[in-house]
């Protein structure tokens, strides 16, 4: 009848509070992004200790609300540990171990 989901972990809501406030209403969108990315590295570091594999990460548009530091932060902690798939509107600068794939027009190639 609704066709959707009414209840599940995707209508969860988490609370970040930080010295006593609430990251929701005071945070700005990079530090949400960052405490939400938190909680995601900390759930493969898990998986990892539990199955002795890092599981495959796919992150869309995590870029869009990080500075540059959070970035390549981001970056050297999943850099030969994690196999990852960003998606991202803007091309990705950065002199990390990357393999840029472009799609335009339903074809995938790959930028160097």
């Amino acid at each position: 009848r609704y066709k959707s989901t009414l209840v599940g972990p995707h209508k969860d809501d988490f609370s970040f509070i930080i010295n006593g406030c609430d990251l929701k209403a005071f945070g700005s969108q990079g530090q949400q992004r960052t405490a939400v990315l938190s909680v995601k590295l900390a759930e493969i570091e898990l998986i990892k200790a539990e199955t002795n594999k890092y599981p495959l990460l796919l992150l869309d548009d995590v870029f869009s609300e990080l500075d540059e530091d959070r970035k390549a932060l981001l970056l050297e902690y999943l850099t030969d540990r994690v196999q990852t798939f960003i998606s991202s509107a803007e091309p990705l600068q950065t002199k990390a171990k990357v393999v840029p794939y472009w799609i335009e027009a339903g074809r995938i190639s790959e930028r160097i």
